[in-house]
Formats: C-alpha cells, structure tokens, sequence
C-alpha cells in the first residue's frame, strides 16, 4: 500500500500543475491542443466555430497506484463506435466544463458526482470532428461503483497512469487518407488500442505535468522517446 503521506503529496503535485475551476474563464480559451498537432498541413476550417465539450480524466487511487478511467464506446453509436475515450459529451448550455465531465460521467457509467474531487483542468483540446474538449481531471474514489450505459457504453475499465504518463509509451502513428497520411498519438496498452483525440489529451497532461522535461523534437515528437512511424 502507498502510504496516506505520498498519496497526499501526489494530489497536491497534479492539482498544482492544472488550471484550478475558480479561475476559469471561457474567453481565455486560447491556448489549444489539438488533432492538428501533429499534422500541420491539416487546417481548421473555422476555430470560432467548434462546439463545446469536456471529457472527465478520472484518476483512481489503488493500492498499488493510480489508474485512469476509460471506456470503449458502444459498437451501436453513429460515430467513433468501439473507440476508446474518457467518459465526457458535449456542453449544455450554461453548462461549466466541470458540470459536462460529471453530468456525462454519471449518464456514461454511473459514476455519483459525490465520489469525485475536481482537481483541476488542461488547457481545451481541438478535434477534426469540430468540438473544443475540455479535459477536467478529477480524483475518484475508489469505493465508487462504475456502471456502463449499454447505449453509449460497451465497456469500462481502468488503465495505469505510470504507463499512460510514461512517454516511452508515446507513439506516434498514422493512417493513409485520401489527402495523405494523418499522423496521431497512439498508447497500445494489453489488447486497448488508445489513440487519436484520447491520447492527445493524454499527452497534453504529460507535458502540463512534467514542464520542465523535454517535450518534443523537429517532428512534434518526444525527444526522450522517438518511435519510428510505421
């Protein structure tokens, strides 16, 4: 078991390094991450147009570490069917980006609002599909019950954060499209293939967590871990 005294210093490090909620404000939203990244001869049509949303980073405390929750979107959805994402959805109106991470958290897999602490925020994170994600990172309880909505949800399930935050694990790789190949993050973890958007932000709390390493080569990727492009 870690001791209470390194769980406790652990918080305070990621709370520390995130944008705290009591200092949110909507039209300082400038500072993207995004699909674009890695791709830049890709072009973002309209910025001003992208749909708010926000995605719950949910760390759960074991006795062994932390763990990240994640889910495998329903096989029945319209888009990104069995992909792998954080629980999350787009804004309501009025709705802080707090309020979507938690309110789509409990409708996506029955986590109670009461069983997370709201550490702090990223910085928001543009997609290709037209959304600016905020991703809200949260610590979870881990006496909390996680059930998957069968029509949103197939499955949900925790993945280590020492391996998701290890940037050896960072790879990047790329599908041909019609206009050339598209370049994205990648985090292959047993049989869960963690990619695309998901990854990005995954990569984005790296970096806001770890400032003070190296971050990227010529290429956008990892200097302290370059894959090769498949």
């Amino acid at each position: 078991m870690i001791p209470q005294t390194d769980i406790a210093a652990r918080r305070a490090f990621i709370r520390g390094r995130l944008d705290q909620i009591e200092n949110y404000d909507p039209s300082l939203q400038t500072d993207w991450r995004s699909d674009y990244d890695l791709n830049p001869g890709l072009q973002m049509d309209n910025p001003h147009a992208l749909r708010p949303a926000a995605v719950l980073i949910g760390l759960v405390e074991r006795g062994d570490g932390l763990n990240v929750i994640l889910t495998r979107r329903s096989d029945a959805l319209r888009s990104h069917t069995g992909q792998i994402a954080f629980p999350g959805g787009r804004c309501d109106p009025g709705e802080t980006p707090w309020g979507t991470a938690l309110r789509e958290a409990h409708e996506e897999v029955g986590l109670d609002p009461r069983f997370v602490e709201v550490a702090g925020m990223l910085h928001g994170y543009a997609t290709v599909t037209g959304f600016h994600v905020t991703p809200v990172v949260g610590f979870v309880d881990p006496a909390a019950e996680l059930v998957a909505n069968p029509d949103e949800v197939a499955d949900v399930f925790e993945t280590p954060f020492d391996f998701l935050m290890d940037p050896a694990n960072h790879q990047r790789q790329h599908r041909d499209t019609p206009t050339g190949p598209r370049f994205f993050y990648a985090m292959p973890w047993n049989e869960r293939f963690i990619w695309g958007a998901t990854a990005g932000m995954l990569r984005a709390l790296y970096e806001r967590l770890h400032p003070e390493l190296p971050t990227a080569g010529d290429d956008g990727v990892s200097s302290l871990a370059r894959p090769s492009i498949p």
